[in-house]
């Protein structure tokens, strides 16, 4: 059986210019290729050895970006190679088949919602009661599925997430801090239940996945295999797991490594079946 390879992107596989933390001299950088553009200016961007090592990696196995970006962002992405048949946005909100967001999952993603957690009206409203102007800069609702801030994080009053995250834990909700964007998730709402369907539908082998946040703990957790980077909330935290390699690497170079073995993993786990 071949292997299904899943992956979160921002920060993972993919990197803003603020984030390539491209540590080099300006002689021997890799070059990088662009794989997002937003108001006509590239936003997105990986080596252009990792996005060749990405399409093979598609050619062999199925590949299945895993975002909490939500549809509307993830599709403008243009990653190496023919578009995923499958893909997770809105943190496992949607399972999108062929581009279109499959409506079975969507029922069972509302009914685990409405059972298990806090409805959205009163998250969001507790999000931006207690956020302070001074360092709040956007507030917005993804998918009708989640909340989220983006501040100013030199502003950011020391404790303000950890209070936010233990009123959020009685309520079904869980807390992520990424960059600017402070996030606040439902429990039930995970990337990994959603890569699970996939391998359902597909009779994966084997999952091999990477991630760098919080959010991304559940999706490393499930695999059989996984990857962090030496960057994120998760190495920040010293996260780890036995079956999960915790890379030194850091930024786009990490990026490039996961990919590498990514490839390597997949081509082994196809020898093997």
């Amino acid at each position: 059986m071949s292997a299904l390879v899943t992956s979160d992107l921002d920060r993972t596989l993919i990197y803003s210019a603020a984030a390539l933390d491209l540590t080099r001299p300006d002689a021997d950088a890799p070059r990088l290729l662009c794989v997002e553009v937003y108001d006509r200016a590239p936003l997105s961007f990986m080596t252009e050895t990792a996005a060749a090592l990405l399409a093979e990696v598609a050619a062999t196995a199925t590949f299945v970006p895993a975002t909490t970006r939500t549809r509307e962002q993830y599709r403008r992405i243009r990653l190496p190679g023919p578009p995923p048949e499958f893909a997770v946005c809105a943190n496992g909100g949607h399972l999108l088949v062929r581009g279109e967001s499959d409506p079975g999952w969507q029922r069972t993603v509302a009914a685990r919602l409405a059972a298990q957690c806090a409805p959205l009206d009163e998250i969001r409203r507790h999000l931006v009661r207690t956020a302070d102007p001074a360092w709040l800069r956007k507030e917005r609702v993804a998918d009708d599925l989640f909340a989220y801030l983006v501040v100013e994080r030199p502003l950011l009053p020391d404790g303000w997430v950890k209070d936010l995250a233990g009123w959020a834990d009685a309520r079904g909700w869980a807390v992520s801090r990424q960059g600017r964007k402070i996030y606040a998730v439902p429990k039930p709402l995970t990337k990994s239940a959603a890569v699970a369907e996939v391998a359902r539908r597909t009779g994966a082998g084997e999952i091999l996945a990477a991630g760098d946040s919080l959010l991304d703990a559940d999706l490393l957790l499930a695999a059989d295999r996984g990857w962090r980077p030496g960057h994120g909330e998760l190495a920040a935290a010293g996260w780890q797991a036995p079956h999960v390699t915790a890379l030194e690497t850091r930024g786009v170079a990490a990026g490039e490594e996961i990919v590498r073995a990514f490839r390597a993993a997949a081509d082994g786990s196809r020898s093997d079946g």
